[in-house]
């Protein structure tokens, strides 16, 4: 929005400006402290059952619905910024959140952005370490690096991660990037959808198997990919294709697969579209 021209404005105006400012400050901490109560009462009940207190697909779809009404001059940015402090304030009403890093190119800001500045965070050397400290309970989640054409499938995290019981549920950043930096959510709880979402699936293919027939595989199960990678090993080649929508493992696309190990690796919230210039 352009900048309107500004006015003179005399003191009274600005007193009075800076007093309608503090009320509206009050009537803001009323309803922070009136979602508290309401939190901590679905927290107190069986509604959302045990385990994780996160819920990465609610969130997004709150923040998807938030910036779909959004108007004025507070940035789409800054309201995603606001609400996921308030999620993670509401998260720590629930349980501990603690979140375990592998972050070579960026992935440690992301976190710290995405869980907020006071989460208990900790950088691991290797995916592998961060991963085993979820599965140990050290941490609720891992934050790791986007998978890469070209990796080693006997080193790629994602090609050996033990599902069902670590699956992604949140790319990161919720706003498109447009440094290319991303990310991953590991945690132990399925993913939720949001209603506007992308899946991974793993499949293993055939050593020399190329990229068209691969391609050409998913296409004519009836999925529509908006990415797919190849890590090759002497006797396979790992395929991970993003596709779109919220994959269940009933789907019945999964069994036309040509390929007899297929995988879900996890869904998440597609990337919305940040501010304009």
């Amino acid at each position: 929005m352009p900048d309107t021209p500004s006015t003179p404005v005399s003191p009274d105006e600005i007193t009075a400006l800076r007093g309608e400012i503090d009320a509206l400050d009050d009537a803001l901490h009323d309803l922070l402290m009136r979602r508290s109560a309401v939190v901590g009462r679905l927290a107190g009940s069986r509604a959302k059952g045990v385990g994780s207190p996160l819920r990465p697909g609610r969130e997004a779809a709150v923040l998807r619905r938030l910036l779909a009404r959004h108007d004025g001059r507070l940035g789409r940015e800054r309201i995603v910024r606001i609400w996921r402090e308030i999620f993670m304030a509401s998260s720590a009403i629930q349980g501990a959140v603690s979140v375990a890093v592998h972050a070579p190119a960026g992935e440690t800001r992301l976190a710290q952005e995405h869980f907020g500045p006071i989460a208990p965070m900790r950088v691991h050397p290797t995916p592998a370490r961060a991963l085993a400290a979820v599965s140990a309970g050290e941490a609720s989640v891992a934050v790791l690096p986007l998978p890469a054409e070209g990796e080693e499938a006997a080193t790629a995290w994602w090609a050996w991660l033990d599902v069902p019981r670590l699956q992604v549920v949140a790319r990161l950043p919720f706003m498109a990037a447009t440094d290319g930096v991303g990310a991953l959510v590991v945690a132990p709880v399925p993913p939720d959808p949001s209603g506007e979402d992308r899946s991974l699936v793993l499949v293993e293919a055939e050593a020399r198997a190329s990229r068209g027939r691969i391609a050409q595989g998913f296409e004519e199960a009836g999925f529509t990919m908006t990415s797919l990678l190849l890590a090759r090993a002497a006797d396979e080649t790992l395929a991970l294709a993003e596709v779109e929508g919220f994959l269940g493992a009933e789907d019945p696309r999964l069994a036309a697969l040509p390929w007899p190990r297929r995988t879900i690796l996890g869904a998440y919230s597609a990337p919305v579209p940040g501010d304009q210039p």
